[in-house]
């Protein structure tokens, strides 16, 4: 136990570990209930030789909350019913787990619903994206077997998407860069996570209004294969925002 007015021991071994391994800025989060522990954290680092505005970086997050059945888990550390991270993993699973949690900015409660979680259907969020991933790739394997190819990457011709769906995907898949940049400069992963849900719902609707790949009896054309790049685009930029959340992006499921 620590004693009042200290700071933990594994905290100085966390943030020493972290500075020897060549991290210049430690970024460590709190709860809601630890925001008193800001001064001693920085006072823990001027006391390495650190300068905290520098080397350290203090955010404060809010309370989790778990909801099954319509009806918020209680939980309780003197009642023995504490929740882990562990247990809301073995519940919904990784992916899950991690993308509720990243999809939350750090000054807002998070209501992770248990049962939406677990749930194959649009309304979650990590299932919304992932199932746009995999209809993205069952493209790409339907084309490589009906033979058709995309051709040089200088032969791709945006001049052919034309499309208000079409346009409106390169507009977003055009966004991508600008809103990794804010994400990591702000720590704000969940702009990444609302984005790839954006990124999937605008596939979806290009993808409902523009025919990739010809009928039956049809040959493709340079508009089929503009198509096929845009969906290759697509699918890339999902797979690296969901990986840089730490999710796994199937092919198909």
């Amino acid at each position: 136990m620590t004693a009042p007015g200290r700071t933990s021991p594994r905290t100085g071994a966390y943030y020493l570990n972290k500075r020897s391994r060549g991290f210049e800025r430690v970024v460590i989060m709190l709860g809601a209930d630890h925001a008193g522990y800001v001064g001693r954290m920085r006072a823990m680092a001027a006391c390495f030789g650190d300068d905290p505005d520098a080397h350290l970086e203090i955010l404060i997050g809010q309370l989790v909350n778990l909801v099954r059945d319509g009806e918020p888990v209680r939980m309780s550390k003197r009642a023995g019913t504490v929740v882990t991270l562990d247990d809301l993993v073995e519940a919904v699973g990784v992916d899950a787990a991690r993308y509720a949690l990243a999809r939350a900015g750090v000054d807002a409660t998070i209501d992770l619903d248990i049962d939406l979680l677990t749930r194959q259907s649009n309304d979650n969020p990590v299932h919304y994206v992932q199932y746009a991933h995999t209809r993205l790739c069952a493209v790409q394997r339907k084309a490589e077997e009906a033979g058709i190819g995309m051709g040089a990457p200088q032969d791709f011709q945006p001049s052919l998407l034309t499309h208000g769906r079409e346009t409106d995907l390169l507009g977003v898949l055009a966004e991508f860069p600008q809103v990794v940049a804010a994400a990591a400069a702000l720590r704000e992963p969940h702009r990444v996570a609302h984005y790839l849900e954006q990124l999937a719902g605008t596939y979806h609707r290009f993808y409902d209004a523009c025919r990739v790949l010809p009928r039956a009896g049809e040959e493709p054309d340079d508009r089929t294969r503009a198509r096929l790049w845009l969906t290759d685009a697509a699918r890339v930029v999902l797979r690296n925002g969901l990986r840089l959340l730490g999710v796994s992006a199937p092919e198909r499921m």
